[in-house]
């Protein structure tokens, strides 16, 4: 199969959808990839790395887009990134599509066959592509909302942990999964007062086996959201449910009861975010204010440490890459019913039910594409 793998074009998205270790693992497996050169520059890989790793360097993504019969990206393709796919090509990224409504028509015209890592199951329906940039934005969420707490940066002018004599930040933390879970980990690391509110009492016990008096627990309820606000200092919103719009936790009335200068960090801007007043921003431009409390919320977090990012996503891609590549989309598929999951769209058809739900579209069973293969 010819693969290929463009340089991302999104603010500031310095990841790229291929290391070349990667690239050199579906070289031996007989297959062509197809850089754009400078791809992984952002990511601290050169181009001639890649080409020792047996890669075909393209100068452009119109080239790429062109030799290729399957795409791998990290981030959505963007407008003038639709206009180059077309029928019978596979692209293989994160799609995010149930609050783009833009982004969906424009793969629905393309009749790209599009398969998301975002909603790919395991034998234990986890998220295995997901989880490494889960893991990444958790932990990266509670770094940025240090930095944002400090007074020079619109924050309250709060250290995270305290020092003695003066207590640490307050870190409410909406979603105890793999988000949540990293973010825990560094807020309880750095000395602050962390909660933790989920839905799910069998994941808040495992948090305090894990944790034990190092943090709160609480159901998610409106009324517990409503009584923790108030002492918040940096909010973190971890909330998923895969493939659909993340649930508005926070409404705009609700950031009433925040204290000035306190930071909301939204990693579920991706799905919409959980947070009425969340709007996605990029890392020129990564925070705005609403009812005084400052918002992050850019929609692409892990590609502000590409080298990390990078490695760990490729480390979880490429198993299924290579199954895409040997075997073809059609038994890559038919043989896994959680890889089946991926697929969004195909030939005109929405196969993602959650995204049909969400935008009130017409749903088409992907099973229905695997008949005959």
């Amino acid at each position: 199969m010819r693969i290929g793998c463009p340089k991302e074009i999104k603010n500031n998205e310095n990841r790229v959808g291929l290391t070349p270790a990667g690239a050199k693992a579906l070289v031996a497996s007989g297959h062509e990839v197809y850089l754009q050169k400078t791809a992984g520059e952002g990511s601290g890989f050169l181009d001639s790395e890649y080409s020792q790793a047996g890669a075909h360097l393209l100068a452009t993504a119109d080239e790429v887009f062109d030799q290729a019969e399957m795409i791998i990206k990290v981030k959505e393709p963007q407008a003038g990134e639709i206009k180059k796919l077309k029928q019978g090509q596979v692209l293989f990224t994160y799609l995010h599509l149930a609050p783009d409504s833009e982004q969906t028509q424009g793969l629905l015209k393309s009749k790209v066959t599009a398969i998301a890592y975002e909603t790919i199951t395991d034998r234990d329906h986890r998220l295995p592509l997901l989880t490494p940039m889960s893991e990444v934005a958790g932990r990266m969420s509670v770094q940025v909302g240090a930095q944002y707490l400090q007074k020079t940066m619109g924050g309250r002018g709060m250290l995270l942990g305290g020092v003695p004599g003066v207590p640490p930040a307050h870190v409410l933390v909406l979603g105890g999964g793999v988000v949540g879970i990293n973010a825990i980990k560094i807020a309880v690391g750095m000395g602050a007062r962390v909660t933790v509110l989920d839905r799910s009492l069998p994941q808040l016990r495992y948090l305090d086996d894990i944790f034990g008096s190092s943090i709160e627990t609480l159901w998610s309820s409106q009324a517990h959201i409503e009584e923790t606000l108030p002492s918040a200092d940096l909010v973190i919103g971890a909330v998923l449910v895969p493939g659909a719009s993340a649930p508005k936790l926070i409404t705009r009335a609700m950031l009433k009861l925040m204290k000035k200068g306190s930071v909301i960090v939204d990693v579920a801007v991706d799905q919409g975010g959980c947070v009425e007043t969340t709007h996605a921003t990029t890392h020129a431009d990564p925070v705005y204010v609403v009812e005084d409390v400052l918002h992050y919320s850019v929609a692409n977090m892990p590609g502000a440490v590409p080298r990390t990012s990078t490695i760990a996503l490729t480390n979880a891609t490429l198993p299924y890459a290579l199954k895409l590549a040997n075997a073809g989309w059609k038994k890559a598929l038919t043989d896994d019913p959680g890889f089946l999951l991926g697929l969004n769209t195909h030939e005109g058809h929405l196969t993602c039910e959650p995204v049909a739900q969400e935008q009130k579209l017409t749903y088409t069973s992907p099973t229905s594409f695997l008949r005959g293969s």
